[in-house]
């Protein structure tokens, strides 16, 4: 985890404030999205913020897909078990769309952390195809 502090983006802001905002703004009606697109049009210098916005980005669509996954095991879930007559299906699933809930939350609260302190963070499995992205 390499300290990349210092400098400023193109947009102005130091680089562990973009770094950070590519994560708080996506809790603010997917913000995060939009900038860190921008952040990744304009900004061809800074690793720090270009590695964020990537793994932001990464990460928001890891969440929908594998929400919508979960959300579909889900309903269909609910139909089986009506005709079995034992929620399992349905029951199992929401456990799991719990845990990936939380886990998505912790990654996001640590990644943006980490940012804000200017440090690449990298979360496993999407952290290293941010790298290659961003570079």
């Amino acid at each position: 985890m390499q300290n990349m502090s210092g400098g400023k983006t193109a947009l102005g802001l130091d680089a562990n404030v973009g770094a950070g905002l590519c994560y708080v703004l996506n809790l603010v009606c997917y913000l995060g999205v939009v900038y860190s697109i921008i952040v990744l049009v304009t900004d061809k210098e800074n690793k720090l913020t270009r590695f964020h916005a990537v793994q932001s980005l990464l990460l928001l669509g890891l969440g929908i897909v594998l929400g919508v996954v979960l959300y579909v095991v889900f309903f269909v879930g609910i139909f089986v078990d009506a005709a079995i007559g034992l929620p399992i299906i349905s029951g199992i699933s929401f456990l799991v769309m719990g845990i990936f809930g939380i886990a998505m939350l912790i990654f996001v609260v640590l990644s943006a952390i980490k940012a804000f302190q200017g440090q690449i963070y990298k979360i496993p499995v999407i952290g290293g195809f941010a790298d290659k992205f961003s570079s």
